[in-house]
């Protein structure tokens, strides 16, 4: 039985769900847990590391979670336990990837690197906008705002051009190595990782076989506290690699949909796998 989809995006980022959406989303999918993981941003509508979420009900009235109340069964048959995240890229010599850190507080360092890195995707998207407008001679409709991604441009250009699908923009204009892609100026991996390691309770990898080199990637999993072996991946992926680096290592295990629109829990962790993880998130063991 699924019951956790840890990895999802909300409009606070480059998601389509918005916050007060999330549980009955999560419900909608049988899930009883899903994390809020907006790209290099926390959600300004979240201020606990983890709260019991009910559907129909305004973030602002969501009881706060801490300690043992992780373990505890939700309060009432509609609630979903939500933990506040976040997915932060970073450059780790070789190649870039992302961590996921989970239970997220606010720190001033964490603060100061999110509002670094705001300012950089404002710019970011703005130069790959007039490189496309360039390109198509077309005019895009977007204004880029703090949290803007890759999917809020693709969607734009969609609105004017006849490309079909989010995954037509990436794959000839603004994926890695396409004629609009601009790169961001992101943080060493040492440096994420310590940022989150003091504001979160669990810091892991993020999608380690979606990378260019998934070898270097798992290399790195072993100076986390988990890595995400369940990830809706687009091709024959062997997941059971992943979860051998964990099980040597020792590592928690996460996963989930990576969802930039509206439906949660492509993929999700068991029962035994979330206990797992909200033990040590409970015990602050991670």
């Amino acid at each position: 039985m699924t019951v956790a989809d840890l990895h999802a995006h909300t409009t606070n980022s480059d998601g389509t769900l918005e916050l007060r959406e999330f549980p009955a989303a999560a419900r909608e999918a049988g899930l009883d847990a899903v994390a809020v993981t907006d790209h290099d941003r926390l959600h300004p509508d979240l201020d606990a590391p983890a709260v019991s979420a009910v559907p129909g009900e305004a973030p602002n009235e969501w009881a706060p979670l801490d300690g043992d109340e992780l373990l505890d069964a939700p309060e009432t048959e509609d609630a979903v336990t939500l933990l506040h995240g976040i997915e932060l890229r970073v450059d780790a010599g070789a190649q870039r990837v992302d961590l996921l850190g989970y239970a997220a507080r606010r720190t001033d360092a964490l603060h100061a690197e999110i509002d670094r890195l705001q300012h950089d995707r404002i710019e970011r998207a703005a130069a790959m906008l007039d490189r496309i407008e360039d390109r198509l001679g077309v005019a895009v409709p977007l204004d880029p705002q703090r949290g803007v991604g890759r999917p809020d441009i693709a969607r734009a250009v969609l609105e004017v051009t006849d490309y079909e699908s989010v995954d037509a923009v990436f794959s000839e204009l603004i994926g890695h190595d396409c004629p609009c892609y601009v790169a961001r100026d992101v943080p060493e991996f040492d440096r994420g990782r310590e940022l989150l390691a003091d504001a979160c309770g669990v810091v892991g990898l993020a999608h380690p076989l979606r990378y260019r080199d998934p070898d270097h990637a798992l290399g790195l999993a072993p100076d986390l506290d988990a890595v995400e072996v369940h990830y809706p991946y687009d091709h024959d992926a062997d997941t059971g690699r992943v979860a051998r680096v964990a099980e040597r290592h020792d590592l928690l295990v996460t996963g989930g949909s990576d969802a930039h629109d509206r439906t949660l829990g492509r993929a999700s962790l068991s029962a035994p796998e979330y206990d797992h993880l909200a033990r040590a998130l409970a015990d602050g063991r991670a």
